[in-house]
């Protein structure tokens, strides 16, 4: 309660005012951009775990960056998450669009990852990292965690990089 106090007296001296209905206090978890944040770390917000898991099969390119888009937005939730949408983003290609079973099985498996995502643990800088790490002729692949918690993943393929 210390801080904040401190804060307060910090906006009062500069004459820094708070608007009461877009303030929270003693919350056990926020939604932020997307994401809930509590004291376990981050994830995704199940709202639009939900609109993703709802979401109907594409039946357009168009339809299908909505729906790379969207689940793009939380990579960072997902291990192997550019491997896993390869084939909804040659969809993408102007070589036309031809739904196939390769499609079917990515698009399927993007929604069942990201319903299961992890929480993503908060980095604490007074604790050791651990990074796991796996490479191939293809490219690299990483996991930073502390406390065999995840906080992020990274894959980067021969000339492109994925978070």
């Amino acid at each position: 309660m210390l801080h904040v106090r401190q804060v307060f007296k910090l906006l009062q001296a500069h004459r820094l005012f708070l608007k009461q209905s877009k303030c929270l206090f003693r919350q056990q978890e926020i939604g932020y951009l997307g994401h809930v944040i509590s004291h376990d770390g981050v994830k995704v917000d199940q709202s639009k775990i939900t609109a993703i898991t709802d979401w109907p099969r594409p039946g357009s390119v168009r339809a299908v960056r909505g729906f790379l888009r969207l689940s793009g937005y939380y990579r960072k939730f997902i291990r192997d998450y550019g491997i896993i949408a390869a084939p909804l983003t040659r969809l993408l290609k102007k070589t036309g669009f031809s739904w196939d079973e390769t499609a079917e099985e990515s698009f399927v498996a993007l929604k069942k990852s990201l319903s299961e995502s992890p929480v993503l643990a908060l980095p604490d800088f007074s604790k050791d990292f651990i990074i796991e790490c796996d490479a191939s002729d293809s490219g690299i692949g990483a996991v930073l965690q502390q406390a065999n918690h995840p906080i992020a993943f990274f894959k980067s393929e021969v000339g492109r990089q994925t978070y």
